[in-house]
């Protein structure tokens, strides 16, 4: 961890990663204030009293702040953040300079059941409680169940509203942790029960194996017959299902049966929490806005003047947003990049080697996909000292283009083609 001094002056502003209600609250004080002290929960109060009305985000403050509301040390302060750090309810992040700047991105607690059952959490608070009093605090968390056998659940689910078409779009809007569950796509008894044993390594079936069959099902509208089937094509000697091959085979047959089309997700733009904030009428604001509110195909398709996309370079798309989960607008700054880069051909071994690197650093914006490939190849072009290479090409949102006063005529058109569908 990098060791830096603290200061009162230094400056901070706060971001809200989650929700905070009472019950959370409540959870707050009973469960992690005996674990990490009630410094380290007064700090994450006031941290959460510093955002704004809508609780998105906070003005900037110093650190002085945060010592007259709590009246302490600045390293009682520090020692508290890291505590927060330390149990997943803060994340921390520095710029240096003269007098450094902070962000602190709050989440939210554990809930009872999840605290309970964490393996180092539950130890400590029992430890720091004794077991009477820990047995009362569980007591009184304790989930009250009413008997349902004589109910029938009829909650709706995501896929009994949507359903994957070739033609059709939809888009989930929600919190940047939730979660959609669908439910069982397949029998998972009859899928494995009709595979002869002593095909299928047993070891292999797991709780990600699932939803990976799951997700495909949904995906490409398969039953559990067929998924049987293609389950049984894609098994290796060893017994275990090829996951790579398995998308590869739904994928076929799904393509076979919508005469060659792809499931929605080439189709989709950004989800609404990922895009910035209206209003930015600079040319990189405009552009980002086109990234964010542009399809992938239609964004491929207009690199294509107009064209349909070929069936391979629809392929690596799908293969982008379903296999690497990539956000459309990253996919739009990603294409738009290696386009620029490799003379306009989609080098399937060149893009996958850049989205690897963007999924790993969970790249899921327009503007921070695009701030990162800015950084990488400054980084490359440094390395190049040849003088008889010349300039890599570069993509016209890069920063010093957009603000330069002057721009080539070549780069003045490449930002009016990007632009045309922002109007």
């Amino acid at each position: 961890m990098k060791l830096i001094t603290l200061l009162p002056a230094d400056k901070y502003v706060v971001v809200n990663k989650t929700m905070l209600t009472d019950k959370e609250r409540k959870n707050l004080i009973s469960l992690y204030e005996p674990v990490i002290g009630y410094a380290a929960v007064s700090l994450y109060l006031t941290l959460w009293r510093d955002l704004d009305r809508l609780e998105l985000v906070s003005m900037d403050y110093n650190h002085h702040h945060l010592m007259s509301l709590l009246k302490c040390s600045i390293e009682t302060i520090k020692n508290a953040r890291m505590s927060l750090e330390s149990v997943g309810l803060i994340k921390t992040y520095v710029k240096q300079g003269d007098l450094n700047s902070y962000v602190y991105e709050l989440y939210s607690p554990l809930s009872p059941k999840e605290f309970f059952a964490h393996p180092i959490f539950s130890v400590i608070l029992y430890n720091n409680l004794g077991k009477y009093e820990y047995e009362l605090l569980k007591t009184e968390f304790k989930e009250y169940k009413i008997d349902l056998k004589e109910y029938e659940d009829i909650t709706a689910t995501l896929d009994t509203t949507y359903k994957a078409t070739s033609n059709t779009s939809f888009q989930a809007i929600g919190t940047h942790e939730n979660v959609l569950t669908l439910q069982d796509q397949v029998d998972f008894d009859l899928l494995f029960s009709s595979i002869p044993k002593g095909i299928l390594n047993e070891r292999s079936i797991n709780r990600k194996l699932k939803e990976l069959i799951n997700n495909l099902a949904f995906i490409y509208n398969l039953d559990t017959l067929k998924m049987t089937e293609l389950i049984r094509l894609v098994i290796n000697d060893k017994g275990y299902i090829d996951k790579e091959e398995l998308r590869k085979s739904a994928r076929k047959y799904y393509q076979y049966n919508n005469n060659g089309k792809l499931p929605t997700l080439v189709y989709r733009t950004q989800p609404e929490y990922l895009k910035n904030p209206i209003g930015d009428n600079t040319n990189r604001g405009r552009i980002i806005g086109v990234f964010e509110n542009t399809s992938p195909y239609d964004f491929l398709k207009s690199k294509y003047k107009g064209a349909n996309p070929t069936s391979r370079d629809l392929k690596l798309l799908e293969s982008l947003l379903i296999d690497l989960n990539l956000k459309p607008a990253v996919v739009n700054v990603l294409i738009d990049y290696v386009l620029k880069k490799n003379d306009n051909k989609l080098n399937q071994a060149f893009v996958e080697t850049i989205a690897g690197q963007w999924k790993r650093l969970n790249i899921e914006t327009a503007e921070d996909a695009m701030n990162v490939a800015e950084k990488e190849h400054k980084k490359y072009s440094k390395k190049i000292t040849n003088p008889k290479v010349d300039k890599m090409v570069e993509p016209v949102w890069f920063n010093e283009k957009l603000e330069s006063d002057t721009m080539s005529e070549e780069e003045t058109e490449e930002l009016a083609s990007i632009l045309d569908k922002y109007k």
